[in-house]
């Protein structure tokens, strides 16, 4: 009788562990989360259209175009909206990925895919910003058009 019942509950665990799988999601172990690290992440990310997130995409884009590429600068953002907040699951380093459009200097709207991850700043403490404007991806990074960089 003990064996029919371990045996039913290991078929209810397979089961749900199935149905669960077959439904996109995984199931994390607590011990396994962000959280439980040595050095924990807890996931507390500045919103998509914090003006210190638009600023550092702001200040990383200007600088790189005028090292390398040109004169272009970010003058405006609008349609700004995120898309995913941790969609590879706890265990995963927590991000969140947004969307918006950029005006530039030369009158152009542009597409920014971009994503705010944490411990990742310098030296791995804090946030940092990392992005890809479409259409301006030159060594195609996030090739097809910016789509790596979206969730």
């Amino acid at each position: 009788m003990r064996r029919a019942r371990l045996s039913l509950a290991v078929l209810a665990a397979a089961g749900f562990a199935a149905a669960t799988a077959q439904a996109g999601h995984r199931i994390v172990h607590p011990a396994d989360r962000a959280e439980a690290r040595i050095i924990p992440m807890y996931g507390n990310l500045p919103a998509c259209e914090d003006a210190a997130v638009i600023g550092r995409l702001t200040s990383s884009f200007d600088s790189r175009e005028a090292k390398f590429w040109g004169p272009l600068r970010i003058v405006g953002f609008d349609h700004v909206r995120p898309l995913a907040y941790r969609p590879w699951g706890d265990d995963y380093i927590p991000r969140r990925f947004c969307s918006g459009r950029v005006v530039l200097n030369d009158g152009t709207l542009h597409r920014v895919d971009y994503s705010v991850r944490e411990n990742l700043g310098l030296f791995g403490l804090g946030w940092d910003v990392n992005w890809c404007v479409s259409g301006l991806d030159r060594h195609r990074s996030y090739a097809p058009d910016c789509k790596m960089a979206r969730p």
